[in-house]
């Protein structure tokens, strides 16, 4: 492609699809928008180093200052995308149309808000740098006891820096297990297991009815009729990405940008990371996947599709992972576990919280779950990547030290 390309989202999927497109030769202008006022950051340390205050803000930076300027991108930071027109090839920016020549978007998602919270001083959300910085302002001066609402990925992490601190923590979760959704109800169990051995009040099963006061002295009444008290409040309840701006732009919008195989929205167009979804060659299952190692690969991948023609573009087959440090576990999964998947440790025992997990549909392996089993989970990447029978996965692992 010649011209331009114009990245929306300075984001991990963004920044790493402007490296890309600088490594494979274009050589054209890359504009690369953002609607925070940093330069690209890191999220995961954002509910782990930095919240605990072992990092400074600066080693949250995905690139240092000085290794962009050989990209040589024209930086728009601090700047909104607020309109599309595909059949036009025209972006507005803060209500400004620009034309473009290519466009990758990757403009994220946003948390969703408990409702009758939202603007409620004391009770945050965790998604941004400043978010981050607001809870840790919070912790440094003194709140000493805090309620997570939503035992997923940010709010398991959240209370497991929260322990580590001396804070009491009550997190309160509507499904039966934390990360009942994701790992199923058994290894949810198990991550449960983890947060009361480390002195969790854990609240399963039970929905947030609303809160009160400020902070300091908040109120957070339970669909049990029970109230716990806190100085502060952490929602964690999932994310919506963010199309908003995109509607009558063209684009087919559905839960995300709805993209080919090949990560193309369109013609010029292509999607990358939280926002974009695509139906897994391997599974015909339409995903959207919120991991780190997923932004990273997909912005490369949407990245090259631009400079390649229909009939050169290749299919985007990842298997992703992610992972997940809580108190002294590493947690991480690769694959797709399903509801009706088999679920078998293969290597470990999940009393000691140090163990490998197989799940299985189908006669396929679907998904390999791992705590403090971090080459045992490559092992298993590698499997799914190749496609393994449930019994040919067994018999790997079998093989196993």
């Amino acid at each position: 492609m010649r011209g331009s390309i114009t990245i929306v989202g300075a984001s991990l999927a963004g920044l790493r699809a402007a490296e890309t497109l600088r490594r494979d030769g274009f050589e054209g202008a890359i504009r690369l928008v953002g609607d925070e006022p940093h330069l690209p950051y890191d999220r995961p340390p954002l509910s782990k180093q930095l919240l605990a205050g072992d990092w400074d803000v600066d080693r949250t930076l995905l690139t240092p200052p000085q290794k962009l300027e050989p990209l040589d991108l024209d930086l728009y930071l601090g700047a909104r995308a607020t309109g599309l027109d595909v059949a036009a090839r025209e972006l507005e920016v803060d209500g400004v149309s620009e034309p473009y020549d290519g466009l990758l978007i990757a403009t994220g998602a946003r948390c969703r808000i408990l409702p009758g919270t939202e603007g409620m001083a004391g009770v945050h959300t965790l998604r941004s740098l400043d978010d981050s910085l607001a809870i840790r302002d919070a912790l440094d001066g003194g709140a000493s006891r805090l309620v997570v609402v939503g035992a997923g990925f940010i709010g398991a992490e959240v209370a497991s820096v929260a322990v580590g601190r001396g804070v009491a923590v009550t997190m309160v979760e509507a499904l039966s297990a934390p990360f009942g959704r994701v790992l199923g109800e058994e290894m949810g169990a198990v991550v449960a297991d983890v947060h009361s051995a480390h002195g969790v009040d854990l609240r399963c099963g039970v929905g947030v009815a609303g809160v009160s006061g400020g902070p300091g002295d908040l109120e957070v009444e339970l669909s049990d009729g029970s109230v716990v008290g806190a100085d502060l409040v952490v929602v964690g309840i999932g994310v919506v990405p963010n199309t908003d701006w995109l509607e009558g732009s063209g684009l087919t919008l559905d839960d995300g940008i709805v993209c080919d195989g090949t990560c193309l929205a369109a013609p010029h167009v292509t999607a990358a990371g939280d926002v974009a979804r695509w139906t897994d060659p391997r599974t015909g299952v339409p995903l959207r996947v919120e991991h780190w190692d997923n932004a990273v690969e997909q912005g490369r991948h949407a990245a090259r599709r631009l400079l390649t023609t229909d009939e050169e573009a290749e299919a985007y087959t990842p298997v992703p992972w992610f992972w997940s440090d809580q108190y002294d576990r590493k947690i991480q999964l690769a694959g797709h576990p399903g509801p009706g998947d088999e679920v078998r440790v293969v290597q470990g025992d999940t009393a000691g919280h140090r163990f490998t997990a197989f799940y299985g549909n189908g006669g396929r392996l679907t998904a390999v779950l791992g705590m403090n089993r971090p080459r045992h989970v490559m092992q298993g990447k590698l499997l799914l990547e190749a496609g393994a029978t449930w019994d040919e996965a067994l018999e790997a692992a079998a093989g196993w030290g």
